[in-house]
């Protein structure tokens, strides 16, 4: 499938993903739509301040495949639909990510270095502007322009 047959299809997705999530007050963190024909897959992960149970699933599984089925929004209507949580260790990619999780230890790669660093871990201080206030160690602060992350992720203490 071209690219822009597949961000069209994305942007279908996480539209019928909120329609669903919203009144529900389930957060769409992230839908990707991997592979073709048979073996495409549909993955919606959610979420929810107080955490995401197994019926939160079950509804925008249950809901979401409905409609994409009946607008007949993905090709051939072969596809395997996924639904879950994003895990102890979510992906982290806007600005409200950022603030949201302050005071949550984090992992984030770089597409440019700072400070002769692509990869830091610390603990999150908030997002203004753009740039995402990361202090590595105790009495240390890093600013990371947002438009430079390359991947960030909550990093799980054990």
């Amino acid at each position: 499938m071209p690219d822009i047959l597949k961000d069209i299809l994305h942007a279908k997705v996480t539209e019928i993903a909120q329609r669903v999530g919203d009144p529900a007050g389930i957060e769409i963190v992230d839908v990707q739509v991997l592979g073709g024909g048979k073996a495409r897959l549909v993955r919606i992960y959610i979420d929810k301040p107080e955490g995401v149970t197994h019926s939160d699933c079950q509804l925008i599984s249950n809901e979401a495949g409905a409609i994409l089925d009946a607008e007949d929004i993905v090709p051939d209507a072969s596809y395997t639909l996924e639904v879950s949580s994003p895990g102890v260790e979510r992906k982290l990619s806007t600005p409200r990510d950022f603030e949201r999780f302050t005071g949550k230890k984090a992992k984030i790669v770089l597409r440019e270095p700072i400070a002769s660093q692509l990869h830091w871990e610390g603990t999150l201080a908030g997002c203004t502007d753009g740039m995402i206030a990361l202090d590595p160690a105790a009495g240390e602060r890093v600013e990371i322009p947002l438009a430079h992350v390359q991947k960030a992720n909550l990093k799980f203490e054990w």
